[in-house]
């Protein structure tokens, strides 16, 4: 267990790694710079600027003491948004505010989605399998951001049956936390089917099924912790995801949090704040991952991390 734990902790590391190079270099392949404006300082400006934040440098240089600072726990000063301030310090502010928002969404996609996925598997071929399929397909294929825009227009603008912008009160948080939850619930509703599906069809299952066994406690008992693995590696990059918020649904509704912050930190070129936000995204999900890999021992003890899963 201790060795498997390791050898993921380091995998983990070496993602973050090859994350960081490779949006360092992205951010440097881009036309352009972070001091670039409609009004162009002169040249002696553009080299005095790039002198003092050591972009003058080598790109080798550069990349090495950028992923030297990351890994110290360093991603840098904003160059625009709000300049010279250290960006760990603007993450701090605007995460906690798409956490919470994250914590909502994660939280009805999971108690939502797990007893849709349930109800369609053991009502297969039902009206009520239909309905939920219709569902959820219409949610994984409906654009986050097309959602957002429609319910904002309809229940907002035209009803007036929600505020439109800010989470300053608890039913301001209705809508962003619908919008932001509804793709992950019928996915896990999907997934959450399909698995159920294989698992009714166990032989544990039939003798259960034939010696008496109430429909609730055949599912959410004898079924739902074979099925719900897939659901729970699907949490990893989920959790990572739903708590940075969706930067389209926090733009729509004018939500200050990181997500929203990312999307101004790309109009504005503020370089540094772009591979920072991107970076610590990617810490999430890696180590969001690492988490729900421990988690199958838990869920089901028959995992042997020495063999099958290295």
């Amino acid at each position: 267990m201790v060795r498997y734990i390791l050898k993921r902790l380091l995998v983990a590391l070496l993602t973050i790694f090859v994350i960081s190079c490779v949006t360092f270099l992205l951010m440097n392949a881009i036309p352009g710079g972070p001091f670039l404006s409609e009004k162009a300082p002169s040249q002696a400006t553009l080299d005095a600027m790039n002198a003092k934040y050591g972009l003058d440098k080598p790109v080798p240089v550069q990349l090495f003491n950028y992923v030297k600072s990351v890994f110290q726990g360093d991603f840098g000063v904003s160059l625009r948004m709000q300049r010279n301030r250290p960006i760990l310090d603007i993450i701090k502010e605007m995460f906690p505010v798409s956490a919470k928002l994250g914590i909502f969404a994660l939280l009805s996609a999971i108690i939502l989605g797990i007893p849709m996925g349930c109800v369609a598997a053991y009502r297969q071929g039902k009206v009520t399998d239909s309905i939920l399929r219709v569902v959820t397909t219409l949610g994984i294929a409906v654009p986050g951001f097309v959602l957002a825009a429609l319910l904002q227009y309809f229940l907002c603008v035209k009803l007036g049956l929600f505020p439109s912008m800010g989470i300053a009160k608890p039913i301001q948080y209705v809508l962003p936390v619908f919008c932001l939850s509804f793709y992950p619930m019928c996915y896990i509703g999907r997934l959450m089917r399909s698995s159920m599906l294989d698992a009714i069809n166990q032989e544990y299952v039939r003798t259960a099924r034939a010696k008496g066994v109430r429909p609730f406690a055949l599912i959410f008992k004898h079924t739902l912790r074979n099925a719900v693995i897939p659901v729970i590696t699907y949490l990893g990059p989920l959790t990572a995801y739903t708590l940075t918020g969706g930067f389209v649904v926090e733009s729509v509704f004018s939500i200050p949090g990181l997500g929203r912050y990312f999307v101004q930190s790309i109009l504005n070129r503020d370089y540094p704040l772009i591979m920072g936000t991107t970076i610590f995204l990617a810490v999430l999900i890696v180590m969001m991952n690492v988490v729900v890999d421990i988690a199958y021992k838990f869920v089901d003890p028959r995992i042997d991390f020495g063999k099958g899963n290295d």
